[in-house]
C-alpha cells in the first residue's frame, strides 16, 4: 500500500495556520530547491521540488505543479512557494515560451498557493473554489511577540471562483480540462483537475503517499469528506488513468482502495475506543495505526512535536467526537 505526505506551510498565502515553517529548528532552504520536470503527455508536464531542502516535505519540496502547454497559452495547476517562483518560471520556459494564461489552485495551503501573486503578475488569471478564497482572507494570528501579521498581496486571491456543482471546463491546447470541486476533504475548498484526453487527474492532497493522511480541520477539511472524495476518485478514474497527488508518486485507482480501507480501519478502531470511554491520550497510547505502520513511508517520522500517525489518530478522534 502506498501512502501519504505531510502538509504545507503558511508562507505568503495565509494558508496553513496549523503548521509552522520550522520543523525541529530547521527552516526550508529555498536556495537548494531544484525544480524537476516530468513529461506526462505530449503537452502535459509536472514540476516538483527536489527532496531534502524542505523539512515539512522531506520527500520533495513543496507541492507539485501541473503545466499544460501549447499555442493557446500555458495552463498551470498550483504555484508552489513564492520564494522559488523564478525557478518555476525558468522550468516552464524550458517547456514553452507561450504566455502563462491560467492558474488554478487545488487547495489553500502555501506550498500550493504562495506563488500565486507572482504568477498573476506575469499575466495568469487565477481560478479556485470560493471557499479557498474565503480561507485566504482569514487573518492569521499575531506572532508570538504580539506583532501583527504582514500585509498580504491581494494578487494572491482568485478572481474567478466556483462552488460545488458541475466541473468548470477549459478547452485549450487540444485538451479538455475539468476543474472538479470536492466536498470538504483535505480542506474546505479542494479541487481535482482532470485532463480528459491525457487521462490524467491531479488530485491535490486528500491522498498523500508519504506519511498518514492530513485533514486540515482549521481550513474546513473533514474526515467524511476525505472518504467521499476517495470514493469519487475510484468511480471517476478509469483503469489506465494516472492519478497525480500534490506530493509523492503517481498512482492509479487500485492504489486508492487500500488507502481508503486503511482510513476506514483506523476510524473503526478509534470509534470503538470512544464508545469505551477512552480519552484522546488513551486512544493515542493504543497505537491503532500499528497494523499499517510498516506500509506507510514516513508515517512514524516526526512532524513537529509528534508523528504523522499520532496526528492522524488525533484528527480522527476529534472528527468522530465532533460528529463529523
Amino acid at each position: 500500500m502506498k501512502l501519504a505526505r505531510q502538509l504545507s506551510l503558511p508562507a505568503a498565502a495565509l494558508a496553513a495556520l496549523s503548521l509552522s515553517a520550522w520543523v525541529q529548528g530547521q527552516a526550508i532552504d529555498y536556495a537548494k530547491i531544484e525544480i524537476l520536470t516530468e513529461k506526462i503527455a505530449p503537452n502535459l508536464y509536472m514540476l516538483a521540488g527536489s527532496a531534502g531542502p524542505d523539512p515539512i516535505h522531506p520527500d520533495g519540496a513543496g507541492g507539485r505543479i501541473g503545466v499544460l502547454a501549447g499555442p493557446d497559452g500555458i495552463f498551470l495547476v498550483d504555484s508552489q512557494y513564492a520564494q522559488i517562483t523564478d525557478k518555476v518560471v525558468a522550468a516552464i520556459r524550458k517547456i514553452s515560451s507561450e504566455p502563462i494564461r491560467y492558474l488554478v489552485n487545488t487547495h489553500v495551503h502555501g506550498d500550493h498557493t504562495a506563488g500565486n501573486a507572482n504568477l498573476v503578475k506575469l499575466g495568469a488569471v487565477l481560478f479556485a473554489r470560493e471557499e479557498l478564497r474565503e480561507e485566504m482572507l482569514r487573518q492569521p494570528p499575531p506572532s508570538a511577540s504580539g506583532n501583527p501579521p504582514p500585509a498580504m498581496d491581494p494578487a494572491r486571491l482568485p478572481v474567478v471562483t466556483y462552488g460545488m456543482g458541475d466541473p468548470v471546463k477549459f478547452r485549450l491546447n487540444g485538451e479538455i480540462v475539468d476543474l472538479i470541486p470536492v466536498r470538504a476533504a483535505h480542506t474546505g475548498g479542494d479541487t481535482m483537475v482532470r485532463f480528459v484526453n491525457a487521462d490524467v487527474i491531479m488530485i491535490g492532497d486528500f491522498y498523500r503517499n508519504y506519511g498518514y493522511p492530513y485533514i486540515d480541520a482549521n481550513n474546513g477539511g473533514t474526515l467524511k469528506g476525505a472518504l467521499e472524495a476517495l470514493d469519487a476518485m475510484i468511480k471517476l478514474a478509469g483503469p489506465n488513468t494516472r492519478l497525480i497527488p500534490g506530493h509523492g508518486t503517481i498512482i492509479n485507482r487500485t492504489d486508492i482502495v487500500p488507502y481508503r480501507d486503511m482510513i476506514l480501519g483506523v476510524q473503526a478502531k478509534v470509534q470503538q475506543l470512544i464508545r469505551e470511554g477512552k480519552s484522546e491520550r488513551e486512544v493515542l497510547a493504543a497505537k491503532v495505526t500499528a497494523p499499517y505502520d510498516a506500509k506507510v513511508p514516513g508515517g512514524l517520522l516526526p512532524v513537529g512535536a509528534t508523528t504523522s500517525a499520532d496526528r492522524f489518530v488525533s484528527m480522527v478522534y476529534s472528527q468522530l467526537k465532533g460528529g463529523q
